[in-house]
């Protein structure tokens, strides 16, 4: 509840700051009502009432691409609406290429419970396609599109082709229109094989979906498989019920295919024309328990890498982590529980590596992973479990949605994405996606009669300086603003010391050109929490005596970026370093302080 209610006042800020931002190109004179822009946070249940509205009678949808990263992003946009005949215009005005896809069943049937579930109220949702565009969004800025109903004479979004591929002995099919194309088996809808064109990579793939079943607590150890207690029984693949029927629509911008596994497990694979990498978009739920068993519902990933035990987790979206099944570097350890023993917290992504090659898996959401067989990745996607693991919850893992007197397990949506590179080759596609997948575009949506946004008002943005953008490898983590209009600068440098060829060095950023419109007077160095300087706190830092082994080698030590040159003022990162600046500003024309103080509180 305390997170819907601060999503709620956020908001407000968010549609205060883009309609200043976005404010009138006219004269201070002319009163143009100020916009109000909506967002969408169910979004990912296809429910989002501002793009579904009618656009027939002269009516514009207008779209606000916000992108909180440092570096332009590409990127396919995806909305609900109501009607197949509808053209995009960019931030220039000019008509971009577009793409309508229909809505399934699927989500139809989850829009109609799960509206009534979260609004209290029976919504009329009146989406039946999706419809797609690419966006080209500045750092930290925004960009602008309309949509609106096409005209008889006008081009319009195109109309994607849906069909079911011919069965038989030995038939196949395939997706994707750029580098990446995936292979799939025609008769069992399996996916086969992955190839990317562009670097001539070709591996076997394979992707299914198994559950175990938990522990009841009933054995000699009575320990159940709960909340916080992962201790699985068995272990089931999950077998289609009759055979798959794989639905595929192709277009210009994507391809997907969808399949309906089972009554409760649904999958739609995408593959986006200017991407390299395939987007698995899976939907879980209710799980069914009538059975007597509670299940735990993993999605496997098969290659034929020669791994040797070996994959990498991340930690908390940071480094990863060298693992070895059965395996720890500090102890000896006995497995007991040869499963669970080896799962892992998920944060960004994990990977796998062999001689030649990389295959790596980001998700959207933290799971639990692990590779308990060579070239293979596991991730638990959704659990309900009957049974309470009596660590301090009380109850049972078996929430339930009610809509009046009807009660059903949880549902969950969510999405990995899959990328297969050349050894060595995988970690820049791991850290600048994940960065991605972590900070989305932030779209707001407002309505307008007629046709003339474009034409009146700001419909680009980007606070930084339109010839700079933050290097590849530098995450822009905090920018708020503090008290006397100063700013909380927070940057992280994105890799591990040797983890990629050309972005595990020490890297610089040019303070001056973050913040283009201000005259930067000083920049202190804070420790990482900012409440006090850096300096300061290593004169307090505590020195540790360390007492290695003969045998450890010595250590080595850290690298560091050097001191802020206070003319130049450019910050040095090295890999994996944060580091905390408190920035202070001229203010010699008080004029500008307002708009200033605009983009701060939009940015941060």
């Amino acid at each position: 509840m305390r997170l819907s209610i601060g999503y709620k006042e956020a908001e407000k800020v968010v549609s205060s700051s883009l309609a200043a931002l976005t404010g009138s190109k006219l004269n201070s004179m002319h009163t143009d009502p100020v916009p109000q822009f909506q967002q969408c946070p169910l979004l990912n249940i296809s429910y989002c009432p501002p793009s579904e509205a009618n656009l027939s009678d002269a009516r514009s949808l207008v779209i606000i691409a916000y992108n909180p990263l440092g570096w332009k992003r590409e990127e396919v946009i995806r909305i609900p609406v109501s009607s197949d005949d509808l053209v995009v215009l960019d931030s220039n005005g000019r008509e971009i290429e577009s793409q309508i896809l229909p809505l399934s069943n699927v989500s139809l049937l989850t829009i109609n419970f799960h509206t009534k579930a979260y609004l209290g109220t029976s919504a009329s949702s009146l989406a039946r396609y999706w419809l797609a565009f690419s966006a080209s969004v500045p750092p930290l800025g925004f960009s602008t599109y309309a949509v609106s109903g096409a005209k008889m004479s006008e081009p319009r979004s195109f109309s994607s082709s849906v069909y079911t591929p011919d069965k038989g002995n030995g038939k196949t099919f395939e997706v994707g229109q750029g580098n990446l194309q995936l292979l799939y088996s025609a008769n069992e809808g399996k996916l086969t094989r992955y190839t990317n064109r562009r670097n001539s990579v070709t591996s076997l793939a394979e992707q299914s979906y198994s559950y175990y079943t938990g522990y009841n607590g009933t054995d000699r150890v009575f320990q159940a498989s709960g909340a916080y207690v992962f201790r699985p029984n068995n272990s089931f693949s999950i077998k289609p019920e009759g055979q798959v029927t794989s639905v595929v629509i192709r277009g210009p911008l994507l391809d997907e295919v969808h399949q309906q596994l089972n009554a409760w497990l649904y999958q739609v694979t995408r593959v986006y024309k200017g991407k390299e990498h395939a987007e698995i978009e899976f939907t879980i739920g209710p799980i069914p328990v009538d059975d007597g068993f509670g299940k735990e519902i993993i999605a496997q990933i098969s290659t034929g890498l020669n791994t040797n035990k070996t994959f990498y987790t991340d930690s908390n979206g940071r480094d990863f982590i060298k693992r070895i099944r059965d395996y720890r570097a500090d102890w000896d350890v006995e497995v007991h529980q040869p499963i669970a023993g080896n799962y892992y917290p998920i944060n960004l992504g994990i990977y796998l590596e062999d001689e030649t090659t990389e295959v790596s898996v980001l998700v959207d959401r933290a799971v639990g992973g692990s590779s308990l067989v060579d070239g293979q990745i596991e991730l638990m996607l959704h659990r309900r479990l009957l049974n309470d693991d009596s660590r301090g919850v009380g109850e049972a893992l078996n929430e339930e949605v009610c809509v009046l007197d009807s009660c059903k397990g949880l549902m969950v949506q969510g999405k990995y994405y899959l990328r297969i590179d050349p050894r060595g080759e995988g970690a820049k596609w791991r850290r600048k996606f994940g960065q991605e997948v972590y900070s989305p575009l932030l779209l707001a949506f407002s309505e307008e009669e007629g046709n003339n946004w474009m034409s009146s008002h700001i419909t680009t943005f980007s606070a930084i300086d339109h010839s700079y953008s933050l290097p590849d490898n530098i995450a822009l983590i905090t920018l708020q603003e503090l008290e006397n209009g100063r700013v909380l600068l927070r940057l992280a440098h994105l890799y591990e010391t040797g983890e990629d060829k050309d972005n595990s060095g020490v890297t610089s950023v040019e303070v001056k050109k973050l913040f283009p419109e201000k005259k930067v007077v000083k920049v202190r160095e804070m420790s990482l929490s900012g409440n006090q300087e850096r300096i300061e706190m290593e004169k307090k830092r505590l020195k540790w005596k360390v007492q290695f082994d003969q045998e450890d080698e010595e250590e080595i030590p850290s690298v560091r970026g050097g001191p802020v040159d206070p003319v130049e003022l450019v910050v040095q990162l090295a890999p994996m370093e944060i580091r905390t600046f408190i920035i202070h500003f001229s203010y010699d024309n008080h004029d500008d302080d307002d708009d200033d103080d605009d983009l701060l509180l939009f940015a941060s």
